[in-house]
C-alpha cells in the first residue's frame, strides 16, 4: 500500500491516514513553519516541504489533540509593496480551531509588531514568541445526540441580542463559578428567563477569538463587546470556565451550550466580524494574516500598497475580492453551522463585505457564493446593512434580512414627538414597505430593533439626553452625540414621580411599537428589565457592572409587560404579518396571493387619511386595525402627542373591543366602545375575538 501523501486542502490541521497534515495559504512566502511548543514552552519548528499552487502543507508528526503550536512565515519585507513578511512574529493558524492564551502588552509591547515603532519602513526582529497565544488541536468529536436546530421561521422569530459574559456574570441563580462563560449561559437559571420572556433566538455579541487592544489595557480598560477577531474558527477563550479549561476546552464548552440552547427550543445566532481583523493599519501589531500574505488578505490602497484602503474604521479591511480570503470566510461559515451548529448569522458592517473594486454590490462574489451554498443558503442571514463608506438598507438579496436603522430612528422621532413622522413611522410599522417593497421584498427582510448594543440602553435612552461615557478614558468624546433619546424632564436617575412615570410610558410604548410591528423584532437585552449603563452609549469597553445584567435591580412589572406583549404577538398571526404595502394613504386592499392579512390606518376621528394628512407637521396619532382571516383582531392606538386624544375606535371585526394592553395604566375599556381617551404619549391595543 502506498504511503500517504500530504495535502493542500483542507486548510489548517487535518487528519490523512492517521498523520497529522497542515496546510496553509500564501502567494508570497518563501517557507511556512509550524511551530510546536511543549509543556515547558520550547518550540520546534517543522518546515512544510511541499507547496502545490499558493498553499504550503506537509505532515507534522509528533502532535495530537491539546498541541500547542503557531506558525512563522519567512519571505520578503517590504511595505511599499505590500509585504510583510517577518519570520520572528510568531503567527496564528487561520483555521485554528482553538486559541490558549493572549497578548502580553505590559511584558513586551514592541515584540508584536513587525516594523520598527520609530522606524515603519524597517524591520523588527524581536521574537514575539514568549508573549503571544498559541493554537490548539482539538477533537472534533462530540456527542450531539438528538440535537435538532429548532428552524424557527422568520415570521415567528423574535430575536433577543445579548453578550455571553455579562448575561449571567451577575445572574444569583447561576452557579458562581460559571457565571459568565457558555455553560453559564446554558445552566437551566438563565435559558428559563429567556424562554419565559418567549424570544425564539439568541443573538450572540461576538464570540470568535478576538484581542484586547493595548491602548486599551494602558487605561486599566478590556473590549468587552469583542469587534476585534482574529480567530474566525475559534470560540472565544475566555468565555470558557475553569472546569473546561483553555487548551481545546472552550470548543467542546460552546457545544454544549448550543446543545442546550437546542434543547429549549431556542436558537444560536452569531454576530461575525469578517470585515476586518485585530491587526489594524500599518502601524498595527503582525499577528496573523498581516505577516503570512498581507495583500491577499487585506485590501490595499492601489498605488500605495504600504497602506490599507479602510471602510471599517478600523485600520483594515478584509479583501473579500481575492479567493484567500473569501474563502476563509466560507470555510468559517460552514465550520460554525456543520460543526458547531449554529442557526444563523449577522455580519457586522456587512456592506464592506460586499465591495467590488470598492463598490457595493448585490452581485458580489460573497453574496453569490452564500446564496448557491447548500450548507448556508437555508441558515439565517442578517446584514449590519452599512459600513463606514455607505448605507445600504434595502441593499440585500431577498433571502437576507437587515438591521434596519430606519426603524430605530423613526420610532424614536415618533415617541419624542417630532414634527413630520407619522407618514415614515407607519411605513415601519408595516415592515418598511418604501424600502423593500419595490425589490418585491417582504417585511422579514427587516430586522426591527429602538435598540441594540451600540448606544443606549431602553432604560438610558428615556432616561438621558446627552451621552455619559467619562468611563471610556476619552473625555466623553467617543460614541454618538445624536441619539433620538429624551429624558423625560431630569438627567439621569432623579425620585420625580411624574418624571419616573413618563419613563415609563416611554418604555412602554418603544417595546409594544417594536413587537407590534411587521418585520422580524430585535431586543436588546436587559431593556425588557429595565437594564441602564449609567448614560454610558458606547460601553465597549467596560467588562464590569456598567455593561453586566444587574439581575438584583430587574424591573419585574416591565419584565412582565414585555412577556405579555410577546405572547401576544407569538400568538396571533394579525399581530406578525406578511403583507406588502406601498404607502400608508392605501387603505385595507392587498394583494390576493396574501389577503389573509389586512391592515387599515385611519386618523383618531376614524377618517381615512388624505395626502394633507400626512404632510400635516404636526400629526402624532393614527389607528392601525390588523386582521388576519379566521382569527383575532386587533386595533392599535398611538397617541405620541402631549395631551389625551379622544380617538374614534373602529368597529370590531368580531367580538366587541377588549383591552390587550396600553402604556397608559388608567386605561380601561368596559363594554361596547365608540370611543376612548388616550392618555399623552400613550398606546393602547384593542382585542377583537374571531
Amino acid at each position: 500500500m502506498a504511503s500517504a501523501r500530504s495535502l493542500p486542502y483542507p486548510l489548517g490541521f487535518s487528519l490523512i491516514e492517521g498523520r497529522h497534515n497542515f496546510a496553509l495559504y500564501s502567494e508570497t512566502a518563501d517557507a511556512v513553519f509550524v511551530c510546536i511548543f511543549d509543556e515547558k514552552g520550547d518550540e520546534t519548528r517543522v518546515e512544510l516541504p511541499e507547496r502545490t499552487g499558493h498553499v504550503f502543507h506537509g505532515f507534522v508528526d509528533g502532535v495530537g489533540v491539546g498541541t500547542r503550536y503557531g506558525i512563522r512565515v519567512d519571505g520578503a519585507w517590504n511595505p511599499e509593496a505590500g509585504l510583510r513578511h517577518n519570520v520572528n512574529k510568531l503567527l496564528l493558524d487561520p483555521h485554528a480551531t482553538a486559541i490558549e492564551g493572549g497578548y502580553d502588552w505590559e511584558a513586551d509591547n514592541q515584540s508584536f509588531f513587525g516594523h520598527d515603532m520609530n522606524e515603519p519602513q524597517t524591520r523588527n526582529d524581536t521574537d514575539s514568541a514568549p508573549h503571544s497565544p498559541r493554537c490548539v488541536i482539538t477533537d472534533p468529536a462530540f456527542d450531539w445526540e438528538d440535537d435538532r436546530a429548532p428552524l424557527t421561521p422568520l415570521s415567528e422569530s423574535v430575536i433577543y441580542e445579548t453578550h455571553v459574559k455579562g448575561f449571567t456574570k451577575l445572574h444569583p441563580d447561576v452557579p458562581e463559578d460559571i457565571r459568565g462563560t457558555y455553560a453559564g449561559l446554558a445552566h437551566p437559571a438563565a435559558l428559563k428567563h429567556l424562554t419565559d420572556l418567549g424570544v425564539t433566538a439568541v443573538e450572540l455579541m461576538p464570540v470568535h477569538q478576538f484581542v484586547q487592544d493595548s491602548h486599551l489595557s494602558e487605561k486599566g480598560l478590556r473590549n468587552y463587546w469583542g469587534y476585534n477577531s482574529i480567530g474566525f474558527f475559534a470560540p472565544h477563550n475566555e468565555y470558557v470556565s475553569d472546569a473546561a479549561g483553555q487548551a481545546g476546552g472552550q470548543v467542546t464548552e460552546f457545544k454544549q451550550m448550543v446543545k442546550a440552547i437546542h434543547a429549549a427550543g431556542l436558537e444560536v445566532i452569531l454576530d461575525v466580524v469578517y470585515n476586518h481583523t485585530a491587526e489594524g493599519n500599518d502601524l498595527g501589531p503582525t499577528l496573523g494574516f498581516k505577516g503570512i500574505d498581507n495583500a491577499s488578505y487585506y485590501r490595499l490602497v492601489e498605488g500605495d500598497e504600504a497602506h490599507y484602503f479602510d471602510t471599517t474604521g478600523t485600520g483594515n479591511s478584509l479583501n473579500v475580492s481575492h479567493p484567500a480570503a473569501l474563502g476563509l470566510i466560507m470555510d468559517s461559515l460552514r465550520y460554525w453551522v456543520t460543526e458547531m451548529h449554529v442557526d444563523g448569522f449577522r455580519f457586522d458592517l456587512a456592506t464592506t463585505l460586499t465591495r467590488q473594486g470598492g463598490d457595493a454590490e448585490i452581485h458580489s462574489a460573497f453574496l453569490t457564493l452564500i446564496a448557491q451554498d447548500p450548507v448556508l443558503a437555508p441558515v439565517k442571514m442578517i446584514a449590519e446593512p452599512w459600513d463606514t463608506a455607505g448605507y445600504q438598507v434595502g441593499g440585500f438579496p431577498a433571502d437576507w434580512s437587515e438591521w434596519n436603522g430606519k426603524f430605530r430612528d423613526d420610532v424614536r422621532d415618533f415617541w419624542n414627538g417630532t414634527d413630520s413622522v407619522l407618514g415614515t413611522v407607519s411605513q415601519r410599522i408595516l415592515g418598511s414597505p418604501d424600502v423593500y417593497e419595490a425589490s418585491r421584498r417582504s417585511p422579514l427582510s427587516s430586522v426591527n430593533f429602538v435598540t441594540a448594543h451600540d448606544g443606549f440602553t431602553l432604560h438610558d435612552l428615556t432616561s438621558y439626553n446627552d451621552k455619559h461615557n467619562a468611563a471610556n478614558g476619552e473625555d466623553n468624546n467617543d460614541g454618538e452625540s445624536d441619539n433620538k433619546s429624551s429624558n423625560g424632564g431630569a438627567e439621569g436617575p432623579t425620585d420625580d414621580e411624574s418624571v419616573n412615570a413618563r419613563r415609563d410610558r416611554k418604555r412602554r410604548n418603544l417595546l409594544a411599537t417594536l413587537l407590534l410591528s411587521a418585520g422580524v423584532p430585535m431586543l436588546l437585552g436587559g431593556d425588557e428589565m429595565g437594564r441602564t449603563q449609567g448614560g454610558n452609549n458606547n460601553a465597549y469597553c467596560q467588562d464590569d457592572e456598567i455593561s453586566w445584567f444587574d439581575w438584583a435591580a430587574a424591573d419585574t412589572d416591565l419584565l412582565s409587560f414585555t412577556r405579555e406583549l410577546i405572547a401576544l404577538r407569538r400568538e396571533h398571526p394579525a399581530l406578525r404579518p406578511a403583507w406588502f404595502r406601498q404607502a400608508p394613504e392605501v387603505q385595507s386592499e392587498v394583494p390576493d396571493a396574501i389577503a389573509a392579512d389586512a391592515v387599515e390606518i385611519v386618523r383618531s376621528d376614524g377618517e381615512n387619511f388624505d395626502d394633507h394628512d400626512w404632510d400635516n407637521p404636526n400629526a402624532r396619532t393614527e389607528t392601525l386595525v390588523f386582521t388576519h382571516e379566521g382569527a383575532d383582531s386587533f386595533a392599535l392606538l398611538l397617541n405620541a402627542a402631549e395631551n389625551g386624544v379622544e380617538f374614534q375606535v373602529p368597529s370590531a371585526p368580531g367580538a366587541e373591543w377588549e383591552l390587550a394592553a396600553s402604556s397608559d395604566p388608567g386605561q380601561v375599556v368596559e363594554g361596547p366602545v365608540t370611543t376612548l381617551i388616550a392618555s399623552g404619549g400613550s398606546f393602547t391595543l384593542l382585542r377583537s375575538r374571531g
